[in-house]
This record gives structure tokens, sequence and C-alpha cells, in this order.
């Protein structure tokens, strides 16, 4: 399966140019099997929704992931800020493919950035199925509790997609975290965050995909893509099988 890496700087509280610049860097580049966009791409990371999340029945973000998914026969996934029909604000991690949506609330919120005041939290693991790939969905924070993560507790997967708003000054975390995750679990990571600066503090991207023995295959300084390949993976599992005696 070939993945590509949409690492963008979102304008402030503007899905419509954003929806336009995500367009432009998806049609410019190679073709793909997987499009994963940032944590909230659509509009920057808000704290506060009031007057920014979109209704998601109606949300136009939402509406553009999913004509895409059809128009390029692809998956596309990332989060957006809604507001749901039981009329919460959410973080909410949507994939898309041509036929299906599938979702994932975000479990950990951000309390240090008050994301935990106006939010309300996911309460299970979701995993989404495209082209034989099961993949577990995850967002940002979500990134420092492995054991919500955890192969076996979570579901079984083949990959992990991590989309997030990671701040420059703790980027050694993501580094270190990221690998970790793809180490004790025996899977890809997909992880990709945003670059620029918001309101609050600047990011440096760092957008990658690790292998599951933790080896970087794609880093965004060099390449936005990567392979993925299911019989790599089932071969490394088995022939170091940690996964057996997991807790």
């Amino acid at each position: 399966m070939k993945v590509r890496l949409i690492e963008m700087d979102p304008v402030w509280e503007s899905p419509s140019e954003n929806i336009k610049k995500a367009d432009c860097m998806i049609r410019l580049g190679e073709p793909a099997d997987l499009y994963v966009l940032p944590e909230m791409w659509a509009t920057g990371f808000v704290v506060k929704p009031f007057g920014v999340a979109e209704e998601e029945k109606d949300s136009e973000a939402l509406s553009w992931m999913k004509q895409t998914a059809k128009s390029l026969n692809c998956a596309i996934c990332g989060s957006l800020a809604v507001r749901s029909a039981d009329n919460h604000y959410c973080n909410r991690h949507f994939f898309v493919t041509p036929n299906n949506v599938i979702f994932y609330d975000k479990r950990h919120l951000f309390s240090h950035g008050g994301e935990k005041e106006y939010y309300t939290c996911g309460e299970r693991p979701v995993i989404a199925e495209w082209q034989g790939f099961r993949f577990l969905l995850q967002t940002c924070y979500d990134l420092r509790f492995p054991v919500f993560s955890r192969y076996g507790r979570a579901g079984e997967y083949d990959a992990i997609i991590y989309v997030a708003n990671w701040p420059a000054s703790r980027m050694l975390a993501w580094q270190v975290l990221t690998r970790a995750r793809a180490i004790e679990n025996q899977c890809y990571v997909i992880a990709v965050n945003r670059i620029g600066c918001d309101p609050q503090t600047t990011y440096e991207g760092g957008s990658c995909v690790i292998d599951p023995k933790g080896q970087i295959i794609s880093l965004s300084t060099e390449s936005d893509e990567a392979e993925l390949s299911k019989e790599r993976l089932l071969y490394l599992r088995n022939r170091f099988n940690v996964l057996a005696d997991r807790d």
C-alpha cells in the first residue's frame, strides 16, 4: 500500500482555505492509496470550538474528504473539530474511503492546553480497514499513553495512524515515542504532524512512517510517501513473535 503524508501549515480557523491547500497538495503529488492529514487540519488546533467547529452533518471539510476519496479511489484521514449529532464538541479523527466513513474521538484530551474543558473524549479504540490493512486510529496526545493503544487490548491491527499538532518544543518526545509504539506493537506507525505557527506555538513537522522494527522508512524532510508491506509485517511478527508474550 502506498501512503502519502500531507504535512501542511493550516490557515487559522479557515476550513475553505485549508481545503484548497490540502486538495492542491494531494493532487500535485504522486497518487497514493492512503492520504494522511494532521490533527484539526481544517482549522488549526482550536481549543475553544465555539463558532469554529463545524456541524458534522454539514461539515465542508468532511464533505471534501468524501468527494476526494471517491474521485481518487483512495482513503483519506485526519481529524476535525466538530459538533456531533448529540451536541458534543469532539476532536474527531475521520477515516474516509470511497464507500464508508469511520471515526474515532480522541481519548486523551490535552488538559495542559485546555482541550479537556471544551471537548468530549472518546471511550474506545477504533480500527479502520482498507485494502487488506487494519489501521488503529489515534490522535496527537494519545501517543503518550501506550496502554490504550496496546496491540490485542485495542484489537488486532497492522498499523497505527497518529495525526497531530505536536509542538516544536517537544519534538524529542515525538521522535522517541513514535518509534516506541512501532517496536512494542510490532506494527507500522504513520505519524503526521503539522508545520508552521498558530497563536499558541510553532510546529516543525517531523511526519514519518516507521516499520515494525522501529526503522524510519519515510521522513517528511526527505520524502512524503512510503510503501507498506503486509507480507513484510507478517514475516517480522512470525520470525520474532514478541506479541505472543505480551501482558
